[in-house]
């Protein structure tokens, strides 16, 4: 059997993944640094959660309203050009946001309207995402390709946010954004290398409406997707708008302001560890595994209401992103492994749609609800809700019996939508 460094080595060596890689390290490096950086900045500038509320809500908002049409494009046209292109469009928005800071003019106003343009671009970045990594590895090799993508991601959360704290305390937020813009420029570099021409989305011969149809079509049919995005998006109403509003005020008022980078470095390692024992692991129910440990992910939020002190709250985000790191790459795989490629990216912005619907409502709400009530009580709430949505797919046979590695489960449960309602040309 291969080391795991040569399994490493050969993923690393095919200069289609190479690049890919690249652009991804550099990329998430600088937006690792930035949610830390720009909460601070809100809230040294503003005073008021309710401007960090209004701030991350105009990200998600057009993030949601433009998903599916972004899946749309990822699989209609190449997708190498649709991330060169949002890649560039983000390092110019995050730039503005980076000179309104660094000047000193921070205002609501053009500050919301910046996170709009970039919740735009990622609309149309994170389907084509999960959409391009088949197309640089072969079938057999899509949980390694994941596992040392998550690897990556969850390496960058190490640094980055502890960074962007000392930075933070040091200078500001502004340096840390524009830190994050220019990675955007250097990922596009990176992405211009990609050669994918070969291997084009089925997609390009049909009109957006029928695409659209089609990636519904296949999105209802398969059972354990809509159930397990349902259970993420009650999960992401308790958990998004309490995590990255009350977060950093909770801690800060507990533990001091430097604090919070080391909590969500912290998630970051645990993360990291187990995507890289993915590597190794085989198990025949990869999401069921991955459902099983969604649990922990409460952790951090029930220890947030109890008002605990650093170290345990940063004990908790450590075991939660242990958890993490197993939901995240098994349900990338799955997705890779059962859903057809060429519709991939349209199914994919479904259950993202679905997924993360419930995001700005919570967002919006938890400032209101925390002045009402307590902002510890509230996160304590939303970590019990969060427990409980976790568990709730596991109810499901569709979802404890989809199979690794396989094109249908072992139930008969569909794994794919039936082949007449896609496009018929081959990538």
């Amino acid at each position: 059997m291969p080391s795991l460094s040569l399994q490493r080595f050969a993923l690393l060596g095919l200069p289609n993944f190479r690049w890919f890689f690249s652009a991804q390290l550099v990329s998430l490096l600088g937006s690792s640094m930035a949610p830390v950086a720009l909460a601070f900045a809100v809230l040294n500038a503003s005073g008021s959660t309710g401007d960090l509320g209004i701030v991350v809500t105009a990200r998600m908002v057009p993030l949601l309203g433009f998903l599916l049409l972004g899946g749309a494009v990822a699989d209609r046209f190449p997708r190498r050009t649709v991330l060169l292109t949002a890649n560039l469009g983000s390092g110019v928005t995050q730039g503005g946001v980076a000179v309104l800071l660094l000047t000193g003019r921070y205002s609501l106003a053009p500050i919301a309207v910046l996170s709009l343009l970039n919740g735009v671009l990622d609309a149309f970045t994170t389907p084509a995402l999960r959409g391009v990594v088949p197309q640089l590895v072969g079938r057999g090799q899509l949980r390694q390709a994941n596992a040392l993508l998550g690897s990556m991601r969850n390496a960058t959360k190490i640094l980055g946010p502890s960074l962007s704290g000392v930075l933070v305390v040091a200078f500001g937020g502004g340096p840390a954004i524009a830190f994050d813009a220019l990675t955007f420029v250097l990922a596009a570099l990176c992405l211009v290398r990609l050669d994918l021409s070969d291997r084009m989305p089925a997609a390009r011969g049909t009109g957006i409406l029928t695409s659209l149809r089609e990636g519904w079509t296949g999105f209802r049919r398969i059972r354990w997707v809509w159930t397990v995005a349902l259970s993420f998006c009650a999960i992401n109403l308790v958990q998004v708008g309490t995590w990255q509003v009350l977060g950093p005020s909770l801690t800060r008022q507990v533990s001091g302001e430097a604090a919070w980078g080391f909590v969500l470095s912290a998630r970051g390692v645990g993360l990291l560890l187990t995507s890289a024992l993915m590597y190794r692991l085989t198990v025949r129910h990869l999401l069921r595994l991955g459902q099983s440990v969604t649990v922990l992910g409460a952790l951090p939020l029930l220890a947030l209401g109890a008002g605990l002190h650093a170290p345990w709250l940063i004990a908790a985000s450590f075991v939660a992103g242990l958890s993490a790191s197993v939901v995240g790459i098994g349900w990338d795989t799955s997705l890779q492994e059962h859903v057809p490629p060429e519709v991939l990216s349209r199914v994919s912005s479904y259950d993202d749609l679905l997924s993360y619907l419930a995001i700005p409502i919570g967002q919006l709400s938890v400032g209101p609800l925390a002045h009402a009530f307590g902002g510890f009580r509230v996160a304590t709430v939303a970590g019990i809700v969060y427990a409980l949505a976790a568990v709730a797919p596991l109810g499901s046979a569709a979802v404890r019996r989809l199979p690794h590695g396989m094109a249908k489960d072992s139930g008969g449960t569909a794994a794919e939508p039936p082949t007449a309602s896609l496009p018929t040309t081959a990538r």
